[in-house]
């Protein structure tokens, strides 16, 4: 526990500090870093011959989708139609794995034993994901460079606080499971007292950073929408690992694992919450 705070502790201002400092070409490259790492985490639970085999149709796909899809700050503000197709893309992957999740393990039978299958999961989580952080950090970035930092940041916080607060709610009132097979801590109760927890930092941050939503209820019905996704996104991560016989996608981060199982909600809350929020 004291690694994994001190690690915390380190971690959390450079996030946010690369998050409103970089710029926007310097951004797209450090999560495009991410998300090779991701990607290369992912390689466990896919059966090849070695891992670097398996690296190539993800790197293939992202190379191929940086190509097609604007990626420069005028047309990331423009939100073109192949944008909103990954955005679109990601949700309704989000939907159908939180299913997969839900009913494991009677669902794994569809997916288990296909290489395909697998490696089209670790595109639909990862890809949507890093388009979606792009287009929220580049939103409004000519007006107000900072505009799409606080909304990057909105939706750190909001899992984060989501996250806290099913913690603290799982443990001390929790009794019924959402997906025992999964994860047997992960309780309805948690999932109650993660969106409030998230729905009362949501407010306070959407105040402090002038965040623009229609109104109070599309502000709180997206945030809570995005949280829901965001901890069954963390399930569905622990449904593959699971699957592969691993305890973490890594140790890179010391105390917390690897990239995967600290961006897990966020792979399934960014699409999500980008998708409602430009459509909204």
């Amino acid at each position: 526990m004291k690694q994994r705070i001190i690690t915390a502790l380190i971690l959390a201002p450079l996030v946010i500090l690369g998050i409103f400092k970089l710029s926007l070409p310097m951004f797209i490259v450090a999560l495009a870093a991410v998300t090779l790492i991701g990607f290369w985490e992912w390689t466990q639970f896919v059966s090849a011959p070695s891992r670097m085999l398996a690296m190539i149709p993800n790197v293939l796909v992202s190379a191929a989708t940086l190509w097609l899809v604007p990626s420069d700050a005028f047309h990331l503000n423009q939100i073109t139609q192949s944008h909103y197709a990954i955005l679109v893309l990601g949700c309704v992957w989000w939907l159908a794995a939180s299913a997969l999740a839900i009913s494991y393990p009677k669902s794994s039978a569809l997916w288990q034993k296909s290489n395909f299958l697998r490696h089209g999961f670790g595109i639909l989580t990862l890809l949507p994901f890093f388009w979606s952080v792009i287009l929220l950090r580049a939103e409004g970035i000519n007006v107000d460079s900072y505009h799409g930092a606080k909304l990057v940041l909105y939706v750190c916080f909001i899992v984060w606080a989501a996250d806290s607060g099913a913690y603290f709610a799982g443990k001390s009132m929790g009794k019924h499971k959402m997906a025992p097979h999964v994860s047997p801590n992960k309780t309805i109760e948690g999932l109650i007292g993660g969106m409030i927890t998230a729905s009362i930092v949501g407010w306070a941050t959407s105040y402090w950073f002038d965040i623009q939503f229609a109104n109070a209820y599309v502000m709180v019905g997206i945030t809570l929408v995005t949280v829901v996704i965001s901890v069954l996104g963390d399930l569905v991560e622990s449904m593959f690992k699971r699957v592969s016989g691993i305890k973490d996608s890594s140790n890179i981060i010391p105390g917390h694992g690897g990239i995967l199982d600290r961006i897990d909600s966020l792979t399934a809350a960014f699409p999500v919450f980008a998708f409602l929020y430009f459509i909204f």
